[in-house]
């Protein structure tokens, strides 16, 4: 079953292998080395669950529900577009943030922050039940749930080489001003997918 293994693999890699919202956050709390490991199995499990719904036929229940969708494509742009206020506000007053320097945030409104960047994004449901469902489905039985464990691996190991392998970027990142472009282009990323989803649809 090696083979739907990777085909779920490269699948998956396809679709979370980029700027988006949730990469830029764990991007951000990898650098500060704030609560990583809690952050990355959030989002792995959560994309592990998804999949293994969208295979199961939930996914095709929700591409065909308008309103659900119409709803979370607007609150989630309304609260992206929130997150990148908060990310221009650090970048018009940024600091040099070290591990270890006493301005951690706690772990309750890190964790409730990824939760909220996870769930009201409706291009978490879009890429995984959807379309990792989709093509899961097309693998037949039992291949289909080799594909789920090839696409949940990939976004497992994909965060954990996020989170921690930002680390390597934590010297680069001591000054205010290294601060202020990340925040400055974590913001640009937010409302550009906030505008993408609002003038787009959920699908563009």
């Amino acid at each position: 079953m090696l083979l739907p293994l990777l085909i779920g693999a490269g699948s998956g890699l396809s679709l979370i292998v980029a700027i988006g919202a949730q990469n830029a956050f764990i991007l951000r709390q990898g650098i500060r080395r704030e609560h990583i490991l809690p952050i990355i199995l959030i989002c792995g499990l959560t994309d592990a669950l998804l999949e293994l719904l969208g295979v199961a036929g939930i996914g095709l229940v929700v591409e065909r529900a308008p309103l659900v969708l119409e709803i979370a494509r607007w609150g989630g742009a309304a609260f992206l577009l929130w997150y990148a206020w908060t990310a221009f506000r650090r970048a018009r007053r940024p600091q040099a943030l070290i591990a270890g320097d006493g301005r951690e945030t706690s772990r309750k409104r890190t964790i409730l922050a990824c939760l909220a960047i996870t769930y009201l994004n409706p291009h978490v449901y879009i890429d995984t039940m959807v379309l990792m469902g989709s093509i899961g489905n097309a693998q037949g039985d039992p291949e289909r749930w080799w594909f789920v464990a090839g696409g949940a691996l990939a976004s497992i190991l994909w965060f954990f080489v996020l989170g921690y392998g930002a680390r390597a970027l934590t010297r680069f990142f001591g000054t205010p001003r290294s601060w202020q472009i990340l925040d400055s282009i974590v913001a640009a990323v937010m409302i550009a997918i906030a505008l993408r989803l609002a003038f787009g649809g959920i699908g563009a």
